[in-house]
């Protein structure tokens, strides 16, 4: 589904990203994690487009990323930023269907798409007249995530989409993410930096430093055989750890 040949990318004299190469398949979620400023979030904006590699080349389904390409791209793909992203002075109506109406969809296709994803997301319609700022942080979240998934797009990029709300709510969505994930069948790439989070969701962990691969491979893979001691420092430094204890068992 998508692949990451040689990318790199440098902001004035800081390497963001190191030459780096991926493979993600159609239904699989990847979960890149590591500390910040390792060039996770870098990684998912070039693959968006909203930022420009220096070096090699990404591949979404056989169709190579350009200026001239990006555009029908970038409709197959849903993105959530870190904290949500949504337009403070639209509905939650109007951002989730922001990219629909600039497409002309005609107002059943809209409407029934908003009723599909609203109970998807567990998500009441008469809460889709207010603004993000009458929202609760995972209401809002929900938003984002159903804009994301409004033009059902083949490919989920999602930013630290947990990252800001409280231990509760943060974990009722990750269960609804994951059924989510089964059920849609999506192509999903994560970024988290927490280790259990990425143990929860992921088919495959990527452990980036330095805008680097470090290791990948499943959780179990990264506990019992970290390919050096930063993989079990930085497994060590976010215990205890539930998904990390049984895989050790």
């Amino acid at each position: 589904m998508l692949k990451l040949n040689n990318i790199s990318k440098r902001f004035n004299k800081d390497q963001a990203l190191q030459p780096f190469s991926y493979e993600a398949n159609a239904g699989q979620t990847s979960v890149f994690i590591g500390p910040s400023g390792c060039g996770k979030s870098t990684l998912l904006r070039l693959i968006t487009g909203l930022l420009a590699s220096d070096s090699g080349e990404i591949i979404f389904d056989d169709i190579t990323l350009s200026q001239q390409t990006l555009y029908k791209l970038r409709q197959r793909m849903g993105y959530v930023i870190q904290e949500g992203g949504l337009f403070p002075h639209l509905t939650a109506l109007a951002n989730v269907s922001v990219m629909a109406n600039y497409l002309n969809w005609d107002k059943d296709r809209i409407d029934a798409r908003i009723d599909e994803l609203s109970g998807l997301m567990q998500f009441p319609a008469e809460l889709l007249l207010r603004y993000p700022g009458e929202l609760s942080g995972g209401q809002r979240q929900r938003v984002s995530l159903m804009r994301a998934l409004m033009l059902d797009p083949e490919l989920l990029l999602l930013d630290e989409p947990l990252g800001a709300l409280d231990p509760m709510i943060r974990f009722d969505l990750q269960q609804e993410l994951k059924e989510i994930f089964n059920q849609l069948g999506k192509t999903v790439l994560l970024v988290t930096h927490d280790i259990d989070e990425a143990a929860f969701f992921g088919d495959i962990l990527i452990l980036m430093r330095d805008g680097g691969i470090i290791q990948q491979g499943k959780i179990e893979d990264l506990v019992q055989h970290p390919a050096e001691s930063f993989v079990e420092q930085f497994i060590r430094a976010q215990r205890p750890c539930p998904a990390l204890v049984d895989s050790e068992q």
